[in-house]
């Protein structure tokens, strides 16, 4: 069978918009009912529109309520913003550590010196810096939901220069100021 019989037939006797219109029938030319809704449900993350500084805001909000609207939410949130490669080990929180599997990030957030931010009650910017054009940091004090509980973290920004996320501020890392794993790490 040749490749021209094994197409189908062409008939030039119907008008144009006969033979067009059944398969422009199969395209809904509007949105579904629930496409509004669906856009805002979208995981929050890094957005084109942010400055460095709304990325830092917007990130420390979902610590903030960190279990809402589903546990570990706003830690998700932290995973999607981290500008780290998956494959190799990072220092995120400082020493080198393989955090390409969110359950292994999940863990450092819930150890003694990083569970202060998780659902912490106060915070205050302590100063930034932008360290040149791509790049930010900001420290932070922290007051958390235990009493007595209070920490400063430094985090680090960077801006994507060039592929799918250019121009997007992603979190190199997110420092305690002091010795956080000198208890050891739930890792």
């Amino acid at each position: 069978m040749s490749f021209c019989s094994s197409l189908p037939s062409f008939n030039a006797s119907k008008p144009l918009s006969l033979r067009f219109r059944a398969c422009a029938a199969d395209v809904p030319d509007f949105f579904s009912a629930d496409w509004l809704e669906s856009r805002r449900k979208r995981p929050f993350g890094p957005r084109l529109s942010f400055s460095a500084d709304e990325a830092v805001r917007h990130q420390l909000d979902a610590l903030m309520y960190n279990d809402q609207p589903r546990p570990d939410y706003g830690i998700e949130v932290m995973y999607r913003f981290a500008g780290f490669d998956p494959f190799e080990r990072s220092t995120y929180f400082g020493p080198f550590f393989d955090l390409g599997q969110f359950e292994r990030f999940r863990r450092i957030f819930h150890h003694s010196s990083y569970r202060v931010l998780l659902g912490h009650r106060e915070r205050k910017i302590l100063s930034s810096l932008n360290v040149d054009e791509y790049c930010f940091k900001q420290r932070v004090w922290i007051r958390g939901a235990r009493p007595e509980e209070e920490e400063v973290f430094q985090f680090t920004m960077f801006q994507r220069v060039g592929g799918s996320w250019d121009g997007y501020w992603l979190t190199e890392s997110v420092l305690h100021d002091g010795d956080s794993f000198s208890g050891g790490v739930a890792y």
